[in-house]
């Protein structure tokens, strides 16, 4: 009896080392679950804020070569005035603090307006509307975004003691889009609208906003324009462009 009691009390023993055991596998499993998911929204989160949330979704879910064409959206591209030379005159962590609380403004302000932000190039910044996913009113959100930049680069300037300005250029046509890169992944643009948006920012003067004739065309019903002298433009020739003025009054 004593022996059997003795087995007994083993066998206890060792069930409750087992179901110990047992839960502390749980509790790793549990453990390494919740550390995987966590990691896997930190990745998803920094996917989404490289990538377009459309253009994130196809490249998880396995889609490998990602490019499409686009027929009709809007590109800007802005630039500040002068920049190099306010690189030389301030120090490298002022030079990051105007940038950085500029273009965080301009990025809220993408959200506001469905605008897609491209990249910063420097201290130039591009935008596309239209893309990737498609909407009919792109040019008038590009260019209430353009005067809503202008008005950003202004509380900027009050806020930080600068005097910083701006040129904006803007152009609308077809664009092939796509993602490049195999770790550090980037949505691009491509095409002869993307160099005339660019053209349009180098042509313009600081605070204005310099537009094509397709954006004069397009939204003349809208806004008032002032019509420049025809002038060469790089892919283009010579070309007629416009400063976008203002919204007209209705």
């Amino acid at each position: 009896i004593i022996f059997i009691g003795s087995i007994y009390i083993l066998y206890k023993i060792r069930i409750r080392k087992l179901h110990k055991r047992q839960q502390e596998l749980e509790n790793l499993v549990q453990l390494r679950t919740s550390d995987l998911l966590e990691e896997k929204n930190k990745s998803d989160s920094l996917l989404l804020n490289i990538l377009p949330v459309s253009i994130a979704k196809r490249l998880k879910s396995g889609e490998k070569a990602i490019a499409d064409r686009f027929e009709d959206t809007t590109v800007l591209f802005a630039d500040i005035v002068n920049f190099s030379e306010l690189a030389l005159e301030v120090s490298a962590s002022q030079l990051l603090l105007y940038l950085n609380s500029l273009f965080s403004e301009f990025d809220l302000l993408t959200e506001e307006f469905g605008i897609e932000k491209i990249k910063t190039i420097g201290d130039a910044y591009m935008a596309a509307s239209g893309i990737p996913d498609v909407i009919s009113n792109h040019k008038e959100l590009m260019v209430e975004f353009a005067f809503k930049m202008l008005d950003k680069i202004e509380l900027v300037n009050r806020k930080l003691g600068t005097k910083m300005e701006m040129r904006i250029g803007i152009h609308s046509g077809s664009v092939v889009a796509g993602v490049i890169g195999k770790k550090k992944f980037i949505y691009d643009l491509w095409g002869e609208t993307v160099n005339l948006a660019s053209r349009m920012e180098q042509h313009g003067k600081p605070g204005k906003i310099h537009v094509s004739e397709e954006i004069f065309h397009s939204l003349s019903h809208l806004y008032n324009f002032e019509e420049l002298n025809e002038e060469h433009i790089k892919g283009a020739g010579l070309s007629k462009t416009y400063n976008c003025l203002d919204r007209k009054k209705n």
